[in-house]
């Protein structure tokens, strides 16, 4: 299934940065797609006896650019031998610079490596974090260690229907492009496919501990157990919604395990990512449309920030970036 067509990978010409160029290649290359491979440039700043805009400050600048291009385009030669690869230095604050350049040239993925390494005890970078909130496309952060192949996919699909109608739509198309994602790179390299769903009872705690509530236990359990059903019967929905789209030989093949999991999502779905051994987690990063400049929820932000594998994160349709083209 081809889902993309141009995809932009973002890198240093430097060792941990292969596993992100080698999934680029093998995307471009399952997905016939077009592959532009960038480095961004630092801008190079007025220095002592050097003239602001002076042609001393546009030679240094031109210069270090020649030098990124060069190191850059030794970095992919290897790869040329499989596919087409376009190289291009960028100048600037790298995470508007990547921004521009999907906005100006449609580019529909982003596969970049983090900017730290240490996954496990640090959030992610504020480049990483700009992208996955304002990047229109989907961003894929690929870790330095990430396998050549996925074993174990997991995607975090949100089926709550309490929100109001226009949110319960946005996050209904979400889960729907989180799943088909999900399932088509499971497809592509023969991966575990797990689906996880994490719900709550709104006020539980209170209801079971509250001074002045008396409701009995029974009743508690009962209500609590009309919740999951109704999250079970959403997430069965969706499942049946996407089964349609990709067709039903395809969900049996894949025997995707799903997770319906009581707790918080922001626990849960981190937890879960790691008892299964998870290669990459597909989720999605914003919730509503049409507002420009949305910040990330908290909820994915937290998700993210304790995920110390490979994420591949998806933005609603309608989504608006705040970034702008300059004229």
């Amino acid at each position: 299934m081809k889902r993309f067509k141009d995809i932009l990978c973002v890198l240093e010409p430097v060792k941990v940065c292969e596993p992100a160029l080698e999934r680029a290649v093998t995307l471009a290359e399952n997905n016939q797609a077009c592959l532009t491979v960038v480095d961004v440039a630092p801008y190079v700043t007025v220095g002592i006896g050097m003239s602001d805009g002076g042609s001393g400050l546009a030679n240094l600048q031109a210069a270090m650019v020649s030098i990124h291009k060069q190191r850059l385009e030794a970095f992919v030669e290897p790869f040329t031998k499989r596919i087409k690869i376009e190289t291009k230095v960028l100048v600037g604050t790298p995470f508007l610079e990547v921004i521009h350049e999907v906005l100006r040239n449609g580019r529909d993925l982003v596969v970049k490596v983090p900017e730290y390494q240490d996954w496990i005890e640090r959030l992610f970078g504020s480049d990483d974090m700009h992208l996955l909130r304002k990047c229109p496309c989907p961003v894929w952060l690929i870790k330095s260690q990430a396998p050549k192949t996925h074993r174990v996919i997991l995607a975090a699909v949100d089926v709550d229907d309490t929100h109001l109608q226009q949110e319960v739509e946005s996050r209904h198309a979400l889960n729907r492009q989180v799943l088909e994602m999900a399932s088509s790179q499971a497809l592509a390299e023969a991966a575990e496919l797990h689906i996880v769903h994490a719900w709550n009872v709104l006020g539980e705690g209170s209801m079971r501990h509250g001074a002045f509530m008396s409701a009995s236990e029974r009743e508690v359990n009962a209500c609590v157990e009309q919740v999951r059903r109704q999250h079970e019967a959403n997430l069965d929905d969706l499942m049946c919604e996407v089964s349609a789209n990709l067709g039903k030989d395809t969900l049996h093949y894949l025997k995707p395990q799903t997770h319906l999991i009581k707790g918080a999502a922001r626990k849960e779905i981190p937890a879960l990512a790691r008892h299964i051994d998870a290669d990459l987690v597909v989720m999605g990063t914003v919730a509503r449309t049409g507002v420009s400049g949305f910040i990330m929820g908290n909820t994915a932000e937290s998700i993210l920030n304790q995920l110390d594998c490979s994420v591949l994160a998806i933005k609603p349709p309608g989504f608006k970036t705040p970034v702008i083209l300059d004229d």
